[in-house]
């Protein structure tokens, strides 16, 4: 009886700490992938590469199809990282019922660098905020947080590809 005590004691403190490395290692991920979504240059461009040097003019440029300018775009990850940062911090977030399409902006001259250091600072404390987080935090949103920088680098994408397309890249 005492082996079969012993063994459970040890059983339930192996899974109990397997189970921590297990969240540990899912916030690194994150942070990782905010980060390299961010300001961290791996396999694509970050954000903050991406943006870097373009005039509000060259923002709000469009082609002539439906295509969202990069302005847009950076309003678009705005909100949406925005929004999703709130719910995570456990602020009161309004419904959004509106199309998406609400949600992609153009700047004007005045605005666009303004609206640089709000997508920065967004971005800056969604990595904060994962370091911080409780494991409870990490389990609930794990998801949330990997597709939303899934998403951040699919629109870096466009931006890349348009200032490519422009001759706006390095």
């Amino acid at each position: 009886m005492k082996y079969v005590v012993i063994l459970t004691v040890i059983a339930f403190t192996i899974l109990n700490c397997s189970s921590k490395n297990e969240v540990q290692n899912i916030k690194s991920l994150l942070v990782q992938q905010l980060k390299n979504t961010h300001t961290r240059q791996e396999w694509f461009a970050p954000t903050k590469m991406a943006l870097e040097g373009l005039t509000a003019e060259q923002s709000n440029w469009k082609d002539s199809t439906e295509n969202h300018s990069i302005a847009e775009l950076v309003s678009h990850l705005i909100f949406w990282n925005e929004m999703n940062l709130n719910a995570f911090k456990g602020q009161e977030v309004p419904e959004f019922s509106a199309e998406n399409e609400v949600t992609f902006n153009t700047k004007t001259e005045k605005d666009w660098f303004a609206t640089l250091r709000t997508l920065d600072s967004i971005q800056t404390e969604w990595e904060k905020s994962t370091v911080k987080a409780t494991n409870e935090q990490l389990m609930e949103w794990s998801t949330e947080i990997a597709n939303m920088t899934a998403h951040n680098a699919y629109h870096t994408g466009q931006i890349v590809y348009i200032r490519k397309r422009q001759g706006w890249w390095k």
